[in-house]
């Protein structure tokens, strides 16, 4: 249970692009997020870009907001969680999507668990979720894995590690990519992966430019789509 004089951390979700705030995230989580004067964020500039999108009431220099990614420092992170202790609430905001999933969040979600802090966790678009959904691939056994290797040799093992774990388990296997390496980690797929194996691209999620489409990875091969820049989710799942 939660300390009585200690805040709450709110998991605010953000947009997975450009499109409006109001479409993709509840009033509710809106609501939340404009109410709060302290934020954690994985970048202070593009999280005041969300707060003014989103019709923060107040002066954007008014809202304290703390830097938290990849490199920051573990003796660091405790620090970003003391006002709350004490009382006051905060919202941990991603780049993109549902905090805490697939980013450095996740960290002060289980710092805030053991300083018994109440963490609250707000719907909003998941491009993981959202693709598995729209994949039409098992939805009842899957596993995310995050970045992929980037070197070829050390892709291609990992792709047959995850086309034999998915037909052993019956499970969808999902990773994402950075946009810019997303033809040439989806050209190497085509080229390991076997002929029936059902492949999954979800790109642009949320966005007026969104396409998904599932299908053999030997009709993948007849025609590749352009997918350089855009943010995509990967999905395969053989039997």
């Amino acid at each position: 249970m939660s300390s009585d004089a200690a805040g709450s951390l709110y998991l605010l979700p953000n947009t997975l692009g450009d499109t409006a705030a109001d479409a993709v995230i509840p009033a509710a989580a809106l609501h939340r997020a404009r109410a709060l004067e302290y934020f954690v964020a994985e970048d202070p500039k593009s999280a005041r870009a969300f707060l003014k999108r989103i019709g923060y009431p107040k002066p954007l220099q008014d809202a304290r907001i703390e830097r938290l990614d990849h490199n920051t420092r573990s003796r660091d992170i405790p620090a970003l969680l003391d006002p709350v202790v004490m009382g006051e609430h905060a919202g941990l905001l991603s780049e993109a999507g549902l905090p805490a999933v697939a980013d450095p969040g996740a960290v002060l979600v289980r710092l805030a668990h053991e300083r018994n802090v109440r963490v609250v966790p707000l719907s909003g678009p998941s491009s993981i979720v959202l693709a598995l959904a729209a994949s039409g691939l098992e939805g009842q056994r899957f596993a995310f894995h995050g970045y992929l290797p980037v070197e070829k040799p050390e892709l291609v093992a990992a792709l047959k590690e995850l086309e034999r774990q998915s037909r052993r388990m019956d499970q969808t296997q999902i990773f994402i990519e950075t946009p810019y390496r997303n033809d040439s980690t989806l050209a190497t797929m085509l080229e390991t992966l076997g002929d029936g194996t059902l492949v999954c691209v979800a790109a642009d999620l949320t966005l007026e430019s969104e396409t998904v489409r599932t299908q053999p990875a030997a009709a993948w091969r007849k025609a590749l789509p352009r997918l350089k820049g855009r943010p995509a989710v990967f999905l395969l799942q053989s039997r």
